[in-house]
């Protein structure tokens, strides 16, 4: 899109007709990172457009824009400069994730999910070779290759963080609470969705999260159809 074409499409879209990106992996959470921008708006307005795409008659799908929205929201505005493109919905994905990496503050859980986004559009993308890049399809780099270099972490490190999508929410959640280390998460998610709510119940009567050598151990007796109930509490206490 030329640039002139992308100011023709920045207009103002009444709040409400703005929807979330389906399965949006970032947060809009209430830190001071958030009210800094709610105090930006307040004296600048907003300067930098959202960006959506039109998905049905007065239906707009935010690519990157949510905390905007909800400052717009905060501060009881009606509507909010938007620039709209037309884009597939792998596009829409990794669009989506760039413009969100680029916050201050990212969870571990929203780069899990981001990432394995991202990940799983650009399979479906390289799947699809244009007709002038079919004969450079056997030089592709692979994905999570290309991956690694557009965020700046090894393709090991991104596997590591897309592994922890295998998490149950409440584990999750103490990864994001950083009540559990990435590395103890990672061979964590190797536990058995079950095995997983059990370990809850052995850290409650423990009192205790698992370092990364007890982690280890739980993932191996998991792998060997050994891990219990009272395994795990023996190998936390």
């Amino acid at each position: 899109m030329r640039r002139d074409d992308q100011r023709q499409a920045v207009k103002n879209i009444p709040l409400e007709q703005l929807k979330p990106f389906k399965n949006h992996p970032f947060q809009v959470r209430d830190d001071e990172e958030f009210r800094r921008l709610v105090e930006s708006i307040e004296i600048h307005g907003v300067i930098h457009p959202a960006v959506a795409r039109q998905i049905g008659e007065d239906c707009y799908e935010l690519i990157s824009g949510h905390r905007r929205k909800a400052a717009c929201e905060v501060l009881g505005y009606s509507e909010m400069p938007v620039l709209v493109r037309s884009m597939t919905d792998d596009e829409a994905v990794v669009n989506m994730v760039d413009a969100n990496l680029q916050r201050e503050t990212i969870l571990p859980s929203e780069r899990a999910f981001a990432y394995k986004m991202k990940l799983d559009a650009m399979k479906r993308q390289a799947g699809r070779p244009s007709k002038e890049n079919v004969s450079q399809v056997g030089t592709q780099k692979r994905s999570d290759q290309l991956l690694a270099e557009q965020v700046g972490q090894s393709r090991n490190q991104i596997q590591r963080y897309i592994r922890l999508t295998e998490l149950i929410p409440e584990l999750m959640d103490m990864v994001d609470e950083k009540k559990i280390a990435l590395n103890p998460a990672y061979e964590l998610s190797f536990l058995k969705k079950e095995e997983q709510v059990d370990l809850l119940d052995a850290m409650d009567s423990e009192q205790a999260t698992p370092s990364l050598s007890q982690a280890q151990r739980l993932k191996k007796y998991s792998q060997e159809g050994h891990l219990t109930l009272d395994m795990m509490r023996v190998i936390m206490g």
